[in-house]
């Protein structure tokens, strides 16, 4: 639902922050280009992997504002949404708690057009209920985030200030035959993560090393990949004539019996 309101006297319901708008239509606005709602294929891809599974807990983690949680909690009897932003979470107790967001997004320069998203309307009002969402930090997990069926961990790697230390711990905190679903466009930038903490994407012993190279080698201890790789693409609208089109890689590792 959008409305053409004068955009001269804010509204306190709406955000301002710019990049908390744009995922907050990332997450349950429209979907753009004939790409589907990302948040929503990175569950749906993770529910097909825990077909015949127990689907207790998961853990979702990077989920930003909280889309990929309404949408596992279709399925998995607790969700835990877990992200570095308090803002994002913010976002995601206020569609739990209220049913609706409204946020403003940008249309060109100063002008804005203003939106509300329910829960209703995205069909996931019933299970919401199940999900919670609280701050915190993927490379420093509370002791309490464990005993997890699935973790989510949703563009979320190649923005972590130290990577590995959190793929050499994860399964510290899945069941046995639990799943973990890894995306991301592996874009590592010094300014998110120093370059010694890169997993991949650079030279080693003079070979190409791949993110997925460095996945196999800081998972494969604890884990076995399911599958081949696949890309699955994102659209970020930034303004009505700029948007981010962007290929995700995601795997899928199942825990190892202890």
């Amino acid at each position: 639902m959008a409305s053409d309101a004068d955009a001269a006297q804010p509204n306190a319901y709406y955000e301002s922050d710019r990049m908390l708008t744009e995922y907050a239509e990332f997450h349950f606005g429209d979907s753009w280009y004939g790409v589907a709602n990302f948040p929503k294929a990175m569950a749906d891809l993770a529910l097909d992997a825990m077909q015949g599974k127990p689907a207790g807990k998961a853990l979702d983690l990077g989920c930003a504002c909280g889309r990929s949680s309404f949408e596992l909690a279709r399925t998995f009897d607790i969700v835990d949404g877990v992200d570095f932003s308090a803002n994002f979470i913010r976002l995601g107790v206020e569609m739990a708690e209220q049913g609706s967001i409204r946020y403003a997004l940008a249309e060109e320069g100063e002008l804005v057009s203003y939106h509300t998203r329910t829960l209703d309307e995205l069909g996931l009002a019933e299970h919401a209920d199940k999900v919670s969402f609280q701050q915190g930090d993927a490379c420093n997990l509370k002791p309490q985030l464990t005993g997890y069926d699935l973790v989510l961990a949703a563009n979320l790697i190649d923005r972590l200030y130290k990577p590995r230390r959190f793929l050499d711990s994860i399964h510290e905190r899945i069941n046995d035959g639990g799943m973990l679903v890894i995306a991301s466009p592996y874009t590592w930038m010094e300014e998110h993560t120093p370059k010694e903490e890169w997993i991949g994407g650079f030279k080693k012993d003079r070979e190409n090393h791949t993110t997925l190279d460095g996945l196999k080698e800081h998972l494969g201890g604890h884990f076995r990949l399911v599958g081949a790789p696949q890309k699955v693409p994102f659209v970020i609208r930034e303004t009505q004539h700029k948007f981010q089109h962007t290929l995700s890689e995601v795997t899928i590792w199942e825990r190892l019996p202890r």
